[in-house]
């Protein structure tokens, strides 16, 4: 199982969003915990991956050798990708 570690700016975008969008992108994230390849698709051009949460958009780097996730920004779909 992976571990899943925070950026700070992942942790003040999470903080600015309602109570309800923070606990649905959470379990999006523990869901992935098991296995990431099956709820993940990579951007195209670089080597981060995306996880669709309704109209938000988590952005991640996955580590496959230290079983580690790192969650670098999350944010609405329309503003994620600037």
């Amino acid at each position: 199982m992976y571990s899943l570690n925070y950026s700070e700016i992942a942790v003040k975008q999470l903080k600015k969003l309602d109570k309800e969008t923070q606990q649905r992108i959470l379990n999006c994230l523990e869901r992935c915990r098991i296995r990431p390849q099956a709820h993940v698709n990579r951007l195209v051009g670089c080597e981060y991956f995306r996880l669709r949460v309704g109209d938000y958009r988590v952005i991640m780097g996955i580590k496959e050798d230290k079983l580690i996730i790192f969650v670098i920004e999350l944010g609405h779909r329309k503003n994620i990708y600037k």
